[in-house]
């Protein structure tokens, strides 16, 4: 995409006070929902021209491209906004678990009359 093409892209987002757009990534081929995070500018335009996701970290005030570190990427497949402007929707082609403890989606946890239980990872959807 060109600059020009992701200027105008970004005029569509409706950022929050703080810059920031929440976005859902969901994997391609299964279309469960993985993590949801936050990007500001800068991260759409780095996800937009690299093709790996990036998104903008709160606690550390910093981009962090998916899977930097931890080798767990998210490479981008489709980008979506909600017909507010905003929310994102990333379909991406996930490599290793997308969460940070280990599991394959953010969403393992659920709750019920019991209380909140987490769920197997076999049991987390299609891998």
């Amino acid at each position: 995409m060109t600059p020009d093409k992701i200027d105008q892209l970004i005029t569509q987002l409706s950022f929050n006070e703080q810059g920031l757009v929440p976005a859902i990534a969901q994997e391609t081929s299964t279309g469960a929902v993985l993590m949801m995070a936050w990007m500001n500018e800068d991260a759409v335009r780095a996800t937009l021209t690299s093709g790996e996701v990036t998104y903008w970290s709160r606690s550390r005030s910093e981009l962090w491209r998916k899977g930097a570190t931890s080798g767990h990427t998210q490479k981008l497949k489709d980008f979506r906004i909600d017909c507010d402007g905003d929310t994102i929707l990333l379909q991406v082609e996930q490599t290793g678990p997308a969460c940070h403890t280990g599991e394959r989606t953010c969403f393992f946890r659920a709750v019920s009359e019991g209380g909140l239980t987490a769920i197997p990872s076999e049991k987390q959807g299609p891998k």
